[in-house]
């Protein structure tokens, strides 16, 4: 394997959210950090050494994308993904979290409902709520371990008012890799109610061996016409930090009210290292999300198979893709402040609590596995010691 990701990485003292900002988000410098979705890897060479060559010019300008971006962004969605798309269609935006609460406030008004689909990734909440819309929950389902859409419950609970849904594909914090037919099927569900799609794609590259991801917008045309796609290399490579990300938007208007809005707030330039890096990551990054995975995999292996063994009453969702897991602990008995609580104080870790994805989230943990296998093992360990010293 070219990248060593056993190796640890001294990461506090960084101005780094993960390691940093313990002792604000635990109450605790000494948690084992395994919350936010970066990852403890270095971030590849070939992204760092396109930072540093562009360091060589001696003067950070204002700044406009490149050509080369737009290229960047085609080539990789077609190499990866089979998904040919245009120059014309695609957006900058510093963040996807940024970009959902532009397109809220761009393409619908206070007063209409947006879907959304818990346990979810919470920063859709209030990218809704916080615009003066009317979130309509239309819960996932978790049948024999594996989450699934209720699609009689959407269908009850689509009305004249229902004007976006946001579905998060690969799903957060489920891993759930949406097939063919269920975005068919809710596809045609908005199509034949006018319902704009926001599809958080963030994940798209971080899919594990047997799943393959399907853009939403890559359907059909009409499809596409409904649907605005979040995609950023930031989770796949490892840089989160460079806040630049893009919108693929084929439908002209749709495009245009957000464009408009994106330059009204002036967050439409971006930064120089953040196009060095995008264009590096996409041009040069064809090995690095095989290897990625394939170590991630074996993290999660390790992690199933422990958890099966040592605490069985915790449960692993396997996940068809990302780094991000979801853990059942509903069998330990404890309500959610006490397994937040437990989890902190007697098991020394700094997880997502479950209720922060939605009230679905009563009971789960997310965890994530993107570090040195060594770390992972310390953190299942003292979770297994404090489990059995807590008799749970």
């Amino acid at each position: 394997m070219k990248y060593n990701f056993d190796e640890l990485i001294q990461r506090e003292e960084t101005n780094c959210e993960k390691y940093d900002h313990r002792q604000k988000i635990f109450g605790r410098r000494d948690v084992i950090p395994m919350w936010v979705a970066d990852m403890d890897f270095k971030t590849p060479d070939f992204i760092l050494n396109a930072i540093k060559n562009r360091l060589r010019h001696e003067v950070l300008c204002y700044t406009f994308i490149p050509g080369s971006f737009y290229d960047a962004v085609m080539s990789w969605n077609m190499r990866r993904h089979g998904w040919q798309t245009k120059r014309e269609w695609i957006s900058f935006s510093p963040g996807v979290v940024p970009a959902l609460n532009m397109l809220v406030m761009a393409l619908t008004e206070a007063g209409d409902k947006i879907i959304v689909q818990p346990p979810v990734y919470f920063p859709f909440f209030s990218a809704v709520r916080n615009h003066g819309r009317i979130m309509v929950s239309n819960p996932l389902a978790c049948e024999g371990g594996r989450y699934v859409m209720n699609f009689s419950q959407l269908v009850s609970s689509i009305d004249n008012r229902v004007k976006m849904i946001i579905l998060c594909n690969p799903h957060n914090p489920t891993g759930n890799v949406w097939e063919k037919e269920i975005l068919l099927r809710l596809a045609d569900l908005c199509l034949k109610n006018n319902i704009i799609i926001l599809s958080d794609e963030i994940h798209c590259d971080l899919v594990y061996p047997g799943y393959k991801h399907i853009p939403m917008a890559s359907l059909s045309d009409e499809t596409a016409g409904l649907t605005v796609t979040c995609m950023a290399p930031s989770k796949t490579f490892n840089m989160a930090g460079m806040s630049t990300s893009y919108l693929i938007i084929p439908n002209p208007e749709i495009k245009k009210k957000y464009d408009d809005l994106l330059n009204h707030i002036h967050v439409g330039a971006g930064n120089i290292f953040g196009f060095s890096a995008l264009e590096a990551a996409y041009n040069e990054g064809e090995e690095w999300p095989a290897q990625l995975m394939e170590y991630v995999e074996g993290n999660l292996k390790f992690m199933t198979d422990f958890f099966r063994s040592e605490i069985p009453r915790i449960k692993v969702i396997k996940p068809d893709a990302t780094y991000m897991v979801w853990l059942d602990c509903r069998e330990l008995g404890l309500n959610s402040n006490d397994l937040r609580d437990f989890m902190i104080s007697k098991a020394g870790l700094g997880l997502s609590d479950g209720p922060l994805f939605g009230p679905e989230g009563e009971g789960f943990q997310r965890i994530n596995i993107a570090c040195p296998r060594s770390l992972l093992e310390k953190a299942l360990y003292q979770l297994r010691d404090a489990v059995h010293q807590e008799k749970l």
